[in-house]
């Protein structure tokens, strides 16, 4: 008689902040796979939220507000209940849409600009997708976090928009301590799905790695497999040596589409 050795079952680890990754484990869960959160961002409220309130206080005098992703979207809708008339949204991709229609905004009630690309939701198509010479002139909000890329507020000036910056949520890298360095290394012995929808939550993963486990540890994680969310994530994980990534595209559905396609 013949022996077969099952394969062990790959986990999918989840690398959102902590409140996004616990509603994407039930869908994970849904689908028959085993999740693990295991958080690379902490999104955090600012300390001093006098600049955010005053720039939604003056909110219809803008003619377009965008939102460099969900977390900026729920920041906002803590100190308002309703989007005011007139005032036309822009958001990168399907997590954003999903954010937006929790707090009830949808294009029945809002007109809302995203990428065409489903597979590629970043600031360089999302400005494909506006009407920049209808927008010359005219003053657009950009909500987001402390820091970020400069690319879309650059753009939009170079159009010769009216631009305003304003951070509505600090990111800060988790502190592993004694049990979550040894739970990292345990997950770094299998061969797991990693879903990582940030490329700065990805840096902080290969950091925390050489941190626990050194060079040896982070050659481990380049064979990891990654499903990432964005084409920008996907080229910064090559640029880090990773051999096994997968281009999932924006959004939850794709992703799980990505992991039943992965099994």
């Amino acid at each position: 008689m013949s022996l077969r050795l099952a394969m062990p079952t790959r986990q999918v680890v989840i690398t959102r902040p902590l409140a996004k990754a616990e509603l994407f484990a039930n869908e994970v869960v849904s689908i028959g796979r085993t999740p693990v959160v295991f958080p690379l961002l902490e999104i955090r409220s600012l300390a001093d939220q006098t600049m955010l309130k005053a720039a939604l206080a003056s909110l219809s005098s803008y003619v377009l507000v965008a939102f460099v992703g969900p977390n900026a979207i729920d920041a906002v809708f803590v100190h308002m209940r309703t989007w005011p008339d007139g005032v036309a949204i822009a958001i990168m991709g399907e997590g954003s849409r999903r954010a937006l229609a929790k707090h009830g905004v949808s294009e029945a009630n809002a007109r809302i600009y995203m990428p065409l690309d489903p597979m590629r939701s970043d600031s360089e198509t999302l400005l494909a997708a506006l009407d920049l010479e209808s927008l010359k002139g005219r003053d657009v909000l950009i909500v987001r976090g402390e820091t970020g890329r400069e690319l879309l507020s650059d753009a939009l000036r170079s159009a010769g928009c009216l631009v305003t910056q304003i951070a509505a949520y600090q990111r800060r890298v988790p502190v592993l301590d004694a049990a979550g360095q040894q739970r990292l290394l345990g997950l770094l012995e299998g061969q797991n799905d990693w879903v990582v929808t940030s490329s700065e939550a990805l840096r902080n993963l290969v950091q925390m790695v050489r941190h626990a486990a050194g060079e040896e540890g982070v050659a481990k994680l380049q064979r990891q497999r990654l499903l990432v969310s964005h084409a920008r994530i996907r080229e910064n994980a090559r640029k880090l040596d990773f051999v096994n990534v997968i281009h999932a595209g924006s959004g939850d559905e794709q992703l799980i589409a990505a992991l039943q396609s992965h099994p």
